[in-house]
Formats: structure tokens, sequence, C-alpha cells
């Protein structure tokens, strides 16, 4: 079964604020065997307009990272994500070679 996976560019309004859904995501995260691969870190933006956050979230599968998504717990973490924050956030299926 291929894994899925969570790709986040982030733009941060309000970084303390932004905190409490850190500290309110780990629940969701956990229950869905979420791996981070990749929270912050040195990056280059080669090619079109970098974010200042960046993220890579593994799943053990596709369907997990769609019902962590979609779940009571992240959506309730969410909420303390939106008001100060912009960004994008895509859930892909990984490649089964």
């Amino acid at each position: 079964m291929a894994k899925g996976y969570w790709i986040g560019r982030i733009d941060v309004q309000d970084l303390d604020t932004y905190k409490n859904y850190i500290a309110a995501n780990g629940p969701a995260f956990a229950a869905y065997d979420a791996r981070f691969l990749v929270r912050g870190g040195t990056f280059e933006a080669v090619e079109g307009e970098p974010r200042s956050r960046n993220v890579v979230i593994e799943f053990p599968s596709y369907q997990a990272a769609l019902d962590c998504y979609h779940s009571e717990a992240y959506q309730a973490a969410k909420a303390h994500r939106d008001p100060v924050s912009t960004g994008e956030l895509i859930i892909i299926e990984g490649y089964e070679g």
C-alpha cells in the first residue's frame, strides 16, 4: 500500500497564536501514525514564490492522510491556524515502485 503525504507551505502572521495550533495538532497526528519528514529547516526557493514554513508529513497510507485531515481532532487544531496563517496544503499518494 502506498503511503500518503501532506505537503504544506505556510506563512505565519502571528507566531505566538500559531504555537497553539502546533500544540493542538499532536493528538491527531499521533492517532494516524503521522511522521514529520520536513518541519521547517533551511531551504532555497528555486522556482515560484516561497513561504516561510514548509512541512512534509508521512502517513502509513493515502487514506490515513485524508482521514487525519478530516478528523475532528485535526479540524479543532486547524481552527487555531486559520486566523493567523495563509498557505497551501496538498495531500498526495506516494509512489509504490
